[in-house]
């Protein structure tokens, strides 16, 4: 504009310089100023048109929005990515990688390790793992919205073994309303609290006593849930499941229909500014074929026994977090619960690898446990856990001499010291006295460390 306005003022007195009278100019420097002019007029008339194709083409161009810096993940439901072709990226799912690993010290050796009075089947996930260094478990991640209407995502465990399993692998809804949202493939049961949850989230490094002995570690299956979210300002959902009942107190079976069914009613809120709660039921329903299970003969010495009929699991859970104001960044306590009963009914068959007998069988057990952990500076947290197992009085009928009789109440208290420098790592060390079964207390010692590379989804409450 500068340029312009020196150029109306240069022609102006140009004009005027040559409107002086002849007299006072030859003819030829009359040319020559009129020469200077029209080259002056032409180069600036060339910059204008310059400047103007310059601005046309910056206006075809469209302007792409602001980057969005996504916040460190917070224990809140995750919002679904963006449609495929939305974005320059929206033909690759978002890809995450937990890497796991872990060091154990044991004063009992973990290859004889048991919950006492709870039969399990042999490839249970319980105790303490095998001793030294190991790969805990690692999991690689895969999530995209599909369309508009649906989104999928996929969870792969790596574990110390050099084996590998699908833990999660299924499609969900967004787009249905209503608060309704449909999830079909493999996932974790929504029964109690924390069942749901990827074991890289536990506050622990192994799941509670109560989990272990009642739904094998980790309840997962192939199947259906539907779950609908309440229009009120109370939080209350819904969750039903029906499934394949792969997995205990399940057992994978060729039958039509669904093997396990679960139903699940959770409500919360905020109290003040400072607190907030979630409390809960859920009711777990499985079959049984022929499950093959570790049991005792008279003389304690573990065989495989098999059981088949139906085992009922209740559970009720609780959860209560505390931060200033909200803000948990640098201060926050968590306390959390859970109950759980299961009963057992159908026929046990004795020896099932020799001469199988079977009869009737009944059980009544329950559990429970209970943790608090608090975070008194930002990134260091400390937490305890008490728990403790019935196992009641199981009812073999009149083959109730072919089993030991298998007593005694397991229980176990950890108290575990971790520090995570950011959102993306964590280094965890875990103290457990463990008394699951007979004999001396065993002494767990756990140094655990977990590192999230990639984009990661939030976690729910």
């Amino acid at each position: 504009m500068r340029s312009l306005v020196a150029a109306a003022c240069a022609l102006t007195c140009a004009a005027a310089f040559v409107s002086v009278p002849a007299h006072a100019q030859s003819a030829t420097d009359i040319q020559s100023l009129r020469d200077e002019i029209r080259q002056m007029r032409d180069q600036y008339e060339a910059r204008i048109r310059a400047l103007e194709s310059k601005l046309e083409a910056v206006q075809a161009v469209p302007v792409a929005p602001a980057p969005v810096v996504a916040p460190p993940p917070v224990e809140a439901a995750a919002a679904p990515a963006s449609p495929q072709g939305a974005t320059g990226n929206g033909f690759n799912p978002a890809a995450s990688l937990i890497l796991s690993g872990l060091a154990s010290r044991t004063s009992r050796d973990p290859s004889t390790y048991r919950i006492s009075g709870f039969p399990l089947p042999p490839n249970a996930d319980i105790g303490p793992g095998t001793r030294g260094f190991s790969l805990a478990e690692s999991e690689l991640g895969l999530s995209a919205s599909v369309d508009p209407w649906f989104s999928g995502q996929a969870a792969i465990s790596f574990h110390a073994d050099n084996s590998v399993s699908v833990e999660e692998a299924f499609i969900q809804t967004t787009s249905l309303g209503n608060g309704l949202t449909v999830k079909a493939g493999r996932y974790f049961s929504s029964i109690g609290y924390l069942n749901s949850q990827h074991s890289h989230v536990w506050d622990f490094v192994d799941a509670p006593l109560v989990y272990q002995a009642m739904l094998g570690g980790q309840f997962a299956d192939d199947g259906v849930q539907v779950a609908w979210l309440a229009p009120t300002d109370t939080f209350i959902e819904v969750r039903a499941e029906a499934g394949r009942g792969r997995s205990y107190p399940g057992s994978d079976s060729s039958r039509n229909g669904a093997g396990a069914t679960a139903l699940a009613l959770h409500t919360g809120g905020d109290i003040g500014d400072d607190s907030s709660w979630r409390a809960g039921t859920s009711l777990l329903n499985a079959k049984a074929t022929d499950q093959q299970v570790i049991g005792l003969d008279p003389a304690l010495a573990p065989r495989l026994d098999a059981f088949s009929g139906r085992t009922r699991v209740w559970i009720a859970d609780a959860v209560w977090k505390w931060a200033p104001n909200g803000n948990a960044t640098r201060t926050n306590f968590k306390l959390q619960g859970e109950y759980l009963r299961s009963t057992r009914d159908g026929t046990m068959v004795a020896d099932a690898e020799a001469l199988p007998v079977a009869g009737p069988y009944r059980a009544q057990q329950s559990g429970w446990y209970v943790q608090g952990v608090y975070q008194f500076m930002r990134g260091w947290r400390v937490g305890l856990r008490t728990e403790r197992l019935d196992p009641g009085t199981p009812d073999y009928g009149a083959n109730a001499s072919l089993y030991a009789l298998d007593t005694g109440h397991p229980s176990k208290n950890s108290v575990m010291l971790d520090w995570s420098p950011s959102e993306f790592s964590r280094v965890r060390l875990q103290f457990a006295q463990d008394r699951s079964r007979p004999g001396a207390p065993d002494n767990q010692w756990f140094l655990q460390y977990m590192m999230s590379l990639g984009a990661h989804g939030a976690h729910s409450f």
